[in-house]
């Protein structure tokens, strides 16, 4: 066995013995029907179309899997193309993949070619041994006592044992090429599933040259440069079967069709998930992401049910809500006059039109507000602290407890290695890699991180001219509606105010202006990542995933921050009020006399639903009809004739960022969840409802709409845990200012307790105690109304505002009063004392709960035992019978080896 390698010797492919290898000259680029590479017997040989059943996953001889499947459309005017192909695939051949070009005259379209990739079980065991696969070498004997009580209960949820548990459970070990018959080897064909063979394919695609040996080009590497310069179309691995049927060769397994039948239909979402067998045939890295869709949603169920209970909590107690009662009376609301929201186009207005957003706004404006907002802070930390026992315990059943060290090790990016063109020894390995100096890597990342602050910059530019349109039109809004009182408006006049008009124009376009940032920040994060030259692909994925969830942070959640912690906590009061950009006419916008609790609901609700129908008609629809478009022609062809290959062929690619949105979008869900909940109980149950129907279109679209992704192994989900961590801390701070400053919870206890004018422990006459009084003879002249209302008359002198000020006849006029220091002092008191109990009950929840499960440390441990054991005796009896057979024939004395290595040295090493 020898290396290839290019003229500096560095880059290299495994490249199989010259009896291994195949002749070059048969590389499939003639105008023939069909033709075999590689395979066992030479020539080509016509096949009859008819009989011959091409949804397989075999060559034509039956035997040999197609692990990989290139295609390309020849153009003879591109011979580079040409060229490229002929020796890429000849690169290909010398390091023992098998190769079957279908011929154009055989695809359904006429004129796209199929290169079919074989990986035989040479290039298999010598590329498990390089990347340190994990095969099982003995039964696992562990018994499994963990039984869970009342588990009949749990029957209607379950699905059958094989389609749960597709494999046995086996102790399992790195492979070792040269130790090959200490693993459980019974079929050399089948010893490695397919989504291992694709993922070892993969990585020899991935990193062969398409150059010739004498030019050493080290950029004109890997399959993924050849997609981009169209030299190839498309590369991908084969589902197994049809998903609505088993495929009709027994050697199949149609994991697809049992994946479809048990876990893509939607009436299955009352059931459990196969994971051991999406990780069986989609890998380590979706299964992971499958496994923690379903934990979060499960966990969700019980933050639905909490609040819930606080939504009809405010339900229930609506009679009991006297701020409001007070509002709609006739002899209270009635009889306020309330100064004008805005100047010249509105005028004075009765406190009682406010009367319906008034009790709307208490359905999630009540004591249970403050209860919600804490178990959320606490359930988050359960459900980041249970995850992580969870995925522990997935590590140890997908064996990937070692697998972060092999990950950083082994699985460089070939971008890395073909723009990095210095070289250095690595220490641990003793051998030279390639690097990025650090001047150049500073360079790149303070470039990156300029970059990134400039789109950030104009995602605020565009929050602020929504907010400017707020300021704009709700001068028009009240203009409106005061003038149309006598048409079809007088029906919805109740009902609509301007200040819920202008809030759900301005939430509808803000969603809009969010959805056309989001389609260019994808490109933007994607560039300037590739800019940064990321080592590994696990850096690859977490330095992008951190630029665009800043980016789908502020987009998403600067609307909503604005409402909670920046309206109508500037505005002045009459006669000084405080305008948008200085001297601009654009007043700041004030508050209903109920609060901006409604208003931040009302964004919260548009944003979030909005998101995630159009989530998932985007995921769901536009791959079905592009499909659909794509594979019109074929639908019309017999069975026979529409190859396994042309079927995968006209799906959509799943490419390598697509599990990388399907985070993105549950996280961002997740903030509006916890960032936000005391605004809007109700959120958790909405994200519920989405989540199930989520996981199935999620599993619907991966079985019947995409290809089939390349197998990638992950330990876990990545830099999103620290996110989720992060986003879980600032719940806690968000949710007290919201209670505090956006709510009317603090002022209504400070009333009730400190500034009642009544014995009744009661909130009679808080409205009035709650609104100051201006003289509106010192109005400005560009600050009075245009028109009055018909029943304003001479008798009216005064009007109220939000606020907490001396009277126009106190000695400090218009300035804060003393309550207004209780109040504010109240409410930093609560954030401090909500913070505080909350972060305790975090951190000892998180103390409390291990991360590990001690079951499965016991199980990691006894594993490592064995296997070194086991290796230690499988040592011993080979070097017995080495030295038995080469020993003299008079000598029969018994070898020992390793006479002194007992079961607790072992023991002890491996602990």
């Amino acid at each position: 066995m020898h290396r290839l390698t290019g003229k500096t010797g560095e880059d290299s492919l495994i490249e199989m013995s010259p009896t291994d290898s195949f002749s070059d000259d048969v590389n499939g680029y003639h105008h023939h029907a069909s033709s075999s590479t590689g395979s066992p017997e030479q020539g080509r040989s016509e096949i009859d179309k008819q009989k011959y059943s091409k949804d397989s996953v075999f060559f034509r001889d039956g035997v040999r899997r197609i692990d990989f499947v290139l295609s390309y459309i020849d153009d003879k005017d591109d011979q580079r193309k040409q060229e490229r192909r002929r020796v890429y695939e000849s690169n290909l051949q010398k390091v023992g993949l098998e190769l079957e070009t279908e011929d154009k005259t055989e695809s359904e379209d006429g004129k796209t070619y199929f290169v079919k990739i074989h990986a035989p079980w040479e290039v298999l065991a010598t590329y498990a041994d390089v990347l340190k696969i994990k095969v099982p070498f003995k039964v696992n004997d562990i018994p499994d006592n963990s039984e869970i009580p009342m588990n009949w209960l749990s029957t209607p949820f379950r699905l059958p044992g094989h389609i749960m548990n597709p494999e046995p459970d086996y102790f399992t070990a790195p492979f070792n090429k040269s130790k090959s018959d200490f693993f459980l080897i019974e079929d050399k064909e089948t010893f490695f599933p397919p989504s291992t063979r694709n993922r070892i394919v993969y990585y020899i695609l991935a990193r062969c040259p398409y150059f010739k040996d004498e030019c050493g080009d080290r950029d004109k590497k890997g399959i993924k440069r050849l997609l981009n310069n169209g030299t190839y179309t498309a590369a991908f691995p084969l589902h197994d079967s049809r998903y609505w049927t088993k495929s009709k060769d027994p050697n199949c397994e149609s994991e697809r069709f049992s994946l479809y039948k048990y876990w893509a239909k939607f009436f299955c979402f009352f059931k459990e998930q196969p994971l051991n067998l999406v990780r069986k045939y989609y890998g380590e890295k979706i299964g992971i992401y499958f496994a923690w869709l379903g934990f979060y949603t499960e966990m969700l169920f019980f933050a639905a049910v909490v609040g819930t209970i606080c939504f009809v909590y405010g339900f229930l107690t609506y009679d009991d809500n006297e701020w409001s009662k007070e509002i709609c009376s006739e002899e209270i609301g009635g009889n306020i006059v309330m100064c004008p929201l805005c100047d010249q186009k509105c005028t004075y207005w009765r406190l009682n039109i406010t009367c319906n957003s008034s009790w709307q706004s208490h359905l999630f404006d009540n004591v249970a507000t403050v209860f919600f907002a804490i178990f959320m802070g606490i359930w988050v930390t359960l459900f980041l602290e249970f995850w992580k026992r969870r995925q522990a315990r997935l590590e140890y059943e997908w064996d990937l407890v070692d697998f972060e060290e092999e990950q950083q090790q082994l699985q460089l990016r070939p971008e890395y290695e073909t723009k990095c063109t210095n070289r250095k020894l690595n220490r641990i390995t003793q051998e030279m890699e390639p690097y990025l100096p650090i001047t150049s890597k500073c360079a790149r990342i303070c470039l990156s991180g300029a970059t990134v602050l400039l789109w950030i910059s104009l995602i605020i530019a565009c929050i602020i001219g929504v907010i400017a349109y707020r300021l704009a039109v709700y001068a028009s809004f009240a203009s409106i509606m005061k003038n149309n009182t006598a048409t079809n408006l007088d029906v919805v006049a109740p009902y609509v105010t301007p200040q819920l008009a202008t809030s759900v124009t301005a939430s509808c376009i803000n969603f809009v202006i969010i959805m056309i940032l989001n389609l260019l920040y994808e490109r933007v994060a994607i560039k300037i990542t590739d800019m940064e030259i990321p080592k590994t692909h696990v850096e690859y994925e977490n330095k992008l995933t951190v630029k665009m969830f800043l980016f789908q942070f502020v987009n998403y959640y600067s609307s909503c921050f604005y409402v909670a912690f920046f309206k109508g906590k500037f505005v002045g009061y009459p006669g000084n009020y405080t305008y948008m950009f200085g001297s601009s006419k654009l007043r700041n916008e004030e508050c209903e006399p109920g609060g901006c609790l409604i208003e931040l609901t009302t964004q919260l609700v548009i944003v979030m639903t909005g998101k995630q129908v159009w989530g998932n008609i985007q995921e769901a629809l536009v791959p079905w009809l592009m499909n659909w478009w794509g594979s019109r022609k074929a639908r019309s062809h017999p069975e026979s004739l529409y190859s396994r290959w042309e079927q995968d062929y006209d799906l959509q690619g799943f490419g390598q960022l697509g599990l990388f949105y399907e985070y993105l979008e549950m996280v961002i869900q997740f903030g509006f969840i916890t960032l936000f909940v005391a605004s809007f109980p109700l959120a958790p149950l909405l994200a519920l409802i989405n989540n199930i129907i989520e996981v199935r279109v999620d599993a619907w679209k991966l079985t019947t709409q995409f290809r089939r992704p390349v197998a990638a192994k992950a330990h876990s989900i990545g830099a999103w845990e620290e996110i989720l961590g992060g986003m879980a801390v600032l719940s806690v701070v968000t949710n007290a200012f919201i209670v505090a400053f956006t709510s009317d919870m603090i002022p209504r206890l400070v009333y009730m307790y400190a500034y009642r004018t009544h014995d009744e422990l009661n909130m009679k006459g808080y409205i009035n105690n709650s609104l100051s009084v201006f003289n509106i003879s010192q109005f400005s002249q560009e600050e009075r109304p245009e028109e009055y209302p018909s029943w304003f008359n001479s008798s009216i002198t005064t009007c109220r505002y939000r606020d907490y000020r001396y009277p126009p006849d106190d000695k400090k006029r218009y300035e804060h009063n003393m309550q207004f220091w209780h109040i504010l002092a109240a409410k930093l008191a609560f954030i401090i004392i909500m913070e505080h109990v909350v972060f305790m009950v975090k951190f000892f929840v998180a103390w409390m709960i291990p991360d590990v499960p001690s079951d499965v440390r016991a199980r990691v441990k006894r594993e490592r035992y064995l296997v070194q054991e086991y290796l230690h005796n499988y040592e011993v009896e080979k070097l017995k019978i080495q030295l038995s057979q080469n020993s003299n024939s008079d000598c029969t004395c018994t070898p020992m080896i390793y006479p002194s290595l007992s079961k607790h040295e072992v023991l002890s090493e491996c602990l």
